[in-house]
């Protein structure tokens, strides 16, 4: 892809230099009537929101690209500061367009603008898809990080992958998930910005050749490749009220050339279009499935794409300015990697240095070594990435020499500190013996970076003592922990105007940049009035919370009824069965007439299964099948009502949060690394009922005892119940647990669809099911009884919500983004920026 560069050099202030936009309802309504009827040549006919959506989109992005461009200036100055890069395959940033608002802060006037033009700012806001570039927990932290990181000053830049599809939007058919592709560029992305002249060709195939340099020294070429070019596209990241707008900078997958001409004048069409459409398919879709080996083989060049395409766009930047000379790119720069993804950035910037650039292995390894930095996101062997040799060798074989190179050189690191533990030596390396050699990313991670870091408290612990104890022997100084958070800004401040406003009100607004003056609110737990105020927001929440419920399932919520949430990834460690089988017994109980004292419960279950994961789907089924029969029993009614939410989403999350009264937080203790649902929940105002895992321990500690539901085996007790598990045992010696057994045994969920949920029955009693499921039930059932008791006192229980919202300060992504850099990034955070 090649863009002309002027040979005259452009009077850059001519073109640059302009007057600032004015933040005011008059300008803004000016240039929103301009956007509409010019640029996108819209007139009177024109009914449709997306047109009135765009040209709002156009108008406040100008007013981000101003300081962007500033922002990307100071950054420059002096040389430049030494800036982090944070590599992630997910960012799942959610809608743009109030939090640019609120950032920027425009609301008021932009409000006022559409009032005054006839529109409404809610029916422009729906035009907007969900970016459809994360899944989960992952790459809604990543965005919560950008965000964070933006409005701290602090010069850190992400790097993506542009997917055009999304994982894919959830249906419900018969109970059962159906996947659809989620095409959310399908009208394109107004938000980001095409650099086409930073384009990077990415390497496939081919073989590798070693050759004599001129200084006797060898080398190697990687030749007869199949290339793909790795095109830029640039999203503004405001920070909040600062002036500083950061960059996440996204890939999109183009083909060198766009077809064969020969081949297509020969008629040939498809095998002319070929190598595009080849090209294409890697930034395609989120998470193709990869229980198929093409799947695979697209998963592990999407992660080489990325790593590479950022890695040369970085060295890019540095040759500009310093030409060959690295001698400082250690002191100026620093790459995180998030979870085990893109860690092939290790022997790829390898790669780089040596063959592009000349350098010596020693003085590469040098350079990497002191620029990598690992987080891990989890603690299931399973879940960490490991590719067969053989696909390394067919995809990236110079990148397999490279990675066969460190692991030499590192067993003798280790055979050096251990000698003769030649168990030790197979338990390190990077390659896995077995029946196929399988390269263990996340130890390359560990060999190649200075700094590695869980989540949580205990995740971090038990990495040291666990999944990664024989490396955290050999470099206690490595291992650190940083406990995730979340931004207050989208998850309190935008998603919660209610709160928003009563919170402002109450202590100032100097929560929003310093989540630890929640504190204040402490005091006011004990004040009627404001506790009554409280309640109030809480109440309208729920009533927007029921209407998304309604709208989208179908299912009517009583919202003076406790609305119980368990929304999330749907995986069996979560364990939303556990919750399933409470809801049962509720029923149970129901049905026996043990009724008395009763408090009304809404239960909600959200989460999208992948599409290879069986047990998942199952368990969505399941969900939907208990749902339909309660739902439906007249003599249930409003004591207890189940619903599914299809196509859980990000902005579905934004009216979830703030309508919960019951945050259900209940994995296997010793298997959630951190999450940051709990986090969202505790912040506005939603009670944690939990196990002792993830995040959940540093949630209990500032909150306390009293304002948590605490139930479940412990990490360490999980482990010793598992040399003699019999859940048999434990339904037999319980007649709650047995009833509820029994219902699923003899189908009462199922009656027309014999045998459907067998597989789930079959775990449930498996002395081998790895979740202990049935283990904790009993000590659940209890927790949960507290809760309902709990909350037939609505002023203790409008405390307890209190309490949670202002001890949340901890779980702010400014406090992780601070430890991230005083510890691990060593930035300068820039001076105060102008706001334009």
């Amino acid at each position: 892809m090649s863009i002309k560069i002027l040979e005259k050099s452009t009077p850059a202030s001519w073109l640059t230099e302009l007057p600032p936009l004015g933040m005011d309802a008059k300008s803004i309504a000016s240039d929103f009537r301009r956007y509409f009827s010019h640029t996108l040549g819209r007139d009177r006919h024109t009914h449709y929101a997306h047109y009135m959506y765009e040209a709002l989109v156009l108008t406040l992005r100008d007013r981000l690209w101003e300081r962007w461009k500033n922002t990307r200036y100071a950054y420059e100055e002096d040389g430049g500061v030494r800036r982090a890069y944070y590599l992630s395959m997910e960012f799942l940033m959610g809608r743009a367009l109030s939090n640019a608002m609120l950032n920027l802060g425009v609301d008021e006037p932009v409000h006022k603008a559409l009032n005054e033009l006839g529109l409404s700012m809610e029916e422009l806001a729906e035009c907007e898809n969900d970016a459809g570039l994360g899944n989960g927990g992952l790459g809604r932290l990543a965005a919560c990080f950008m965000d964070s990181c933006a409005t701290l000053r602090l010069p850190v830049v992400g790097y993506g992958i542009r997917y055009a599809y999304g994982m894919f939007r959830q249906k419900i058919e018969n109970g059962y998930q159906v996947e659809e592709p989620d095409h959310w560029l399908r009208s394109g992305n107004l938000w980001d910005l095409e650099r086409p002249e930073y384009a990077q060709r990415i390497k496939f195939g081919g073989r590798t050749e070693g050759y004599l340099k001129a200084n006797g020294d060898m080398g190697w070429r990687w030749l007869d490749t199949y290339d793909v070019l790795a095109v830029p596209y640039d999203l503004p990241i405001p920070g909040y009220r600062n002036g500083a707008v950061n960059t996440l900078r996204l890939w999109g997958a183009k083909a060198t050339d766009e077809f064969d001409l020969e081949d297509f004048n020969a008629g040939s069409y498809d095998q002319a279009v070929g190598a595009k459409n080849m090209a294409e398919n890697i930034t395609m879709v989120l998470y193709p499935n990869d229980a198929t080996e093409n799947g695979k083989e697209l998963r592990l060049r999407q992660q080489y794409f990325l790593a590479s395409a950022s890695l040369q766009d970085v060295l890019r930047q540095w040759t500009r300015i310093h030409g060959e000379d690295f001698s400082e790119f250690a002191a100026k720069n620093c790459f995180q990697l998030n979870d085990t993804h893109p860690t092939i950035a290790v022997a790829e910037l390898m790669r780089l240095l040596m063959d592009e650039h000349d350098l010596g292995w020693d003085e590469s390894w040098k350079i990497t070594s002191n620029v990598m930095a690992y987080t891990n996101h989890t603690l299931l062997p399973e879940a960490l990435e490991r590719w067969s040799v053989r696909l390394f060798r067919q995809l990236l074989p110079r990148l397999l020499d490279i990675i066969y190179e460190i692991n030499a050189r590192f067993l003798t690191q280790v055979a050096t500190h251990w000698p003769g533990d030649m168990d030790r030596q197979a338990r390190m390396s990077l390659i896995e013996e077995g029946y196929e050699q399988q390269v263990r990313m996340a130890y390359l991670a560990i060999v190649g970076s200075f700094s590695v870091n869980g989540v949580a408290a205990l995740h971090s612990d038990l990495l040291q003592k666990g999944l990664f104890h024989d490396f955290y022997e050999m470099w206690p100084e490595k291992f650190n922990n940083k406990t995730n958070g979340v931004t207050q800004r989208r998850w309190m401040a935008g998603c919660n105007p209610g709160l928003n406003k009563l919170v402002t009100e109450t202590i100032g607004p100097g929560w929003v940049t310093n989540l630890d003056e929640l504190r204040k609110l402490i005091p006011y737990a004990d004040d009627a009035k404001f506790r009554a105020r409280w309640r109030a927001v809480k109440q309208e929440n729920k009533v927007r919370l029921a209407s998304l419920v309604e709208a989208d399932s179908g299912v009517v919520f009583n919202t003076k009824a406790m609305f119980d949430v368990q929304v999330k990834r749907m995986h069996e460690y979560k364990r939303q069965l556990l919750n399933i089988l409470h809801v049962i017994h509720l029923y149970d109980r129901i049905k026996r007439g043990d009724a008395a004292n009763w408090t009304p419960r809404c239960v909600l279950i959200g989460g999208k299964a992948a599409p290879g994961y069986y047990m998942a789907k199952q368990i969505i089924k399941l969900t939907n099948n208990v749902a339909k029969v309660i739902n439906n029993d007249v003599e249930v009614g409003d004591k207890l009502k189940i619903a599914f939410l299809p196509n859980y989403r990000v902005t579905a999350m934004e009216v979830i949060c703030p309508g919960t009264d019951l945050s259900e937080q209940i994995s296997t203790a010793g298997k959630e690394a951190s999450g940051t649902g709990n986090m969202k929940f505790m912040m506005n105002g939603a009670v944690t009922i939990g196990t002792l895992d993830g995040a959940n321990i540093e949630i209990r500690e500032e909150v306390g005892d009293d304002s948590f539901f605490l139930f479940g085996l412990t990490a360490q007790q999980v482990e010793e119940q598992r040399r003699d598990y019999n859940p048999v045992g434990i339904i037999h010696g319980d007649s709650d647990i047995a009833r509820v057994m029994h219902l699923l045994e003899s189908h009462h969920f199922n009656q027309f669809e014999q045998g459907i949920f067998d597989p789930i029955l079959h775990t449930l009693t498996s002395p081998h099911d790895p979740w202990l499921t049935i283990a904790d039930f009993r000590a659940f059932i209890d927790a949960q009884n507290q809760a309902a008791l709990a909350y037939q006192d609505q002023e203790k229980w409008a405390k307890m919500s209190i309490l949670n919202t202002a001890c949340s300060g901890k779980f702010s992504t400014d406090r992780t983004m601070r430890e991230y850099n005083a510890e691990i990034w060593k930035l300068q955070p820039l001076p105060e920026l102008p706001l334009v």
